[in-house]
This record gives C-alpha cells, sequence and structure tokens, in this order.
C-alpha cells in the first residue's frame, strides 16, 4: 500500500500556526529541518491523513493543510491503524518509524474549542526519522514491509490495543534509560498487543492520572500497564493516581503479582500496585524494575486475554470448566 504526501508544513515558533512548503529536508534522529517541534525526541515528525481532516471540514469547518500542527498531510494510509516500531518510505530515501499514535490536547484547541472534537488525539501519528533525505509535495509514502502491515494498515485483524506509561522522575529527564516498557512491550508482542502509546513520565499524581485517562478514554486502549511509582518513596504516587481513575478495583491481579513475587523475594510485601477497570480498559500497575515487570507480567499473561474479551463483550464466563 502506498499513499501521498499533500502538503509539508513547518513553524519556525512553538506556537505559531505551521505553513505550507513545497519541500523539506529531514535529518536523522532531528526531524524536519527549520521545524520549531524537531529535535532528539521521540516526537520528531507528525503526520496526519488528509481524510481526517475532511471529516473535520464535514463539520462546517474551514481547514487547511497544517492546521492541526502536523508535519505531513498525507493521504490514503490509514495512519492510526499502524502500530509503533512500523517504518514508513517517504520520497526517495527517507525512513520513518512510528514512536506514538495520537496525542491529548492540552487545554483543548482551538479547533475542539470550536465544533467540540479533535481529530488529531486519535489520528494522528508520530514518528522519529531513522534515514535523512529531502521530500517535496507529492512524494509517495509507504510502508517499509510490503509483507506484514497493509491489513493492519486498513484496520484488519486488529488485536488489542495497549499503552504503557513509565513512571520515573528520573527516566522522564534523560537522566536514566527505561528497560522496564521496551520489556513489557516485548513480552506481549506474541498475543498480538498493538502498543498505542508509549511514554516516561516524573512521578506527578495529576500528570500520571490524566495520561491514564487518556488512554483508556481517547484512545480507547484493552490494557494500559503502568511500570514504576509502588513503593514506599514519598514520590510513589502510581497506585494513588491509578485509584483516582479507576470505576472498579480487580484485587485479583494484584493479589496474584505478589503471590508470585513473594516466592522470589520477602520484598514483595511492599508493593502497593493496583489494578482495576475504567470503562473498558484494564489498568495495571507493574514494578519500575525490569526483572520486576517481566515476573509480574508473567503472572498475569494466563489470564489477561480472557479478561480482555469479558471487558469487550466478547468472552464467555470465568468459571472452572
Amino acid at each position: 500500500m502506498s499513499g501521498k504526501i499533500i502538503s509539508i508544513n513547518i513553524s519556525r515558533c512553538k506556537g505559531e500556526k505551521k505553513v505550507s512548503v513545497p519541500s523539506a529536508i529531514l535529518k536523522e534522529n532531528h526531524g524536519i529541518v527549520g521545524d520549531a517541534h524537531a529535535g532528539n525526541r521521540h516526537r520528531q515528525v507528525s503526520l496526519l491523513a488528509v481524510e481526517s481532516v475532511d471529516k473535520m471540514r464535514g463539520k462546517g469547518v474551514d481547514l487547511h493543510p497544517g492546521d492541526f500542527a502536523e508535519n505531513l498531510t498525507v493521504e490514503n494510509i490509514k495512519l492510526s491503524k499502524l502500530k509503533i516500531g512500523q517504518r514508513l518510505s517517504v520520497g526517495p530515501e527517507i525512513i520513518l518509524e512510528i514512536t506514538q499514535i495520537g496525542k491529548e490536547c492540552h487545554n483543548d484547541c482551538a479547533i475542539k474549542k470550536q465544533v467540540g472534537d479533535c481529530v488529531m488525539p486519535r489520528e494522528g501519528v508520530f514518528a522519529k526519522v531513522i534515514k535523512s533525505g529531502g521530500i517535496k509535495t507529492g512524494d509517495e509514502i509507504s510502508l517499509e514491509n510490503k509483507n506484514a502491515t497493509l491489513r493492519q494498515a486498513q484496520g484488519k485483524n486488529e488485536k488489542f490495543k495497549i499503552a504503557i506509561l513509565t513512571v520515573s522522575d528520573k527516566g522522564s529527564t534523560g537522566q536514566r534509560t527505561d528497560t522496564s516498557g521496551p520489556a513489557i512491550k516485548e513480552m506481549l508482542a506474541p498475543m498480538g498487543a498493538e502498543v498505542a502509546a508509549y511514554e516516561i513520565v516524573p512521578d506527578e499524581r495529576p500528570l500520571i492520572a490524566e495520561k491514564l485517562i487518556y488512554y483508556a478514554d481517547t484512545l480507547s486502549c484493552d490494557l494500559v500497564l503502568t511500570t514504576g511509582g509502588t513503593g514506599f518513596s514519598p514520590r510513589d504516587m502510581t497506585p494513588e493516581a491509578t485509584l483516582d481513575v479507576l470505576d472498579r478495583l480487580a484485587p485479583g491481579i494484584p493479589e496474584a503479582i505478589r503471590a508470585k513475587s513473594l516466592q522470589i523475594t520477602p520484598k514483595a510485601m511492599l508493593s502497593r500496585a493496583v489494578a482495576g477497570i475504567r470503562k473498558k480498559t484494564l489498568i495495571i500497575n507493574l514494578p519500575g524494575s525490569e526483572k520486576g515487570a517481566r515476573e509480574s507480567l508473567e503472572a498475569v499473561i494466563p489470564a489477561l486475554s480472557h479478561g480482555i474479551e469479558i471487558l469487550r463483550g466478547e468472552g464467555g464466563e470465568c468459571g472452572r470448566q
């Protein structure tokens, strides 16, 4: 499957409206040269399908490419159906790797205030530049792996959608490399998990709660896994933030995790992790260490798919056969 670049959009300063340009240079691990949002971060280039823009035009809003602050407006690719880690070939030489699906509007953007809705949080995607090069309007954009992802990009054979939130003061400032989040992603990949979001935030209760609400309410994730912030430290607030947003508790999950972990170390009793349900999303706290996150996830994986099916209304009763 291949699509086309409809518009290339940049702004010199953050907060300014992006304007269309006929061509641009994309620099490896940086983004579009000259764009205010470029830099050594995981959201270097933003993309939005023109079909998403047309949806909003149907609500009576006069919109143009770049009005959602997207760098690349494209057509004929359902970007929101892509997975984190998938790669796109852009133009004759550029390669992008998807790093995030969607992004919440802080304080509501102007478009949302005008019509009560915005597609960017649901259907926009973000990527980092893997290979540099030049692009121009009209260039082709396609999935780098021709064999695997056409059906996924068309929204077929969807399995379940997850978000991973690493809670770490040092990780959020780049002082510590997060290994727990990638480990969780790796363990769930064989189950067909589609990672809709992976972020690192500091130990701030309101921010953690805000992210959990976004993953559940806006991204409609089936499963949200947090890692970190579950111990006795005064800064450990992940359980409290999780309880702030839950509709129902699922106490059997942390009980199972602690029961398994107690077979390895008596320190497992010091975990304050919780789990529960918000709407149709299951949220589970995991420890911050990679080893602890792996051991805890191993305890719940056998029942995970069935629990998600029940939440979706697809599974049968949980009684033993």
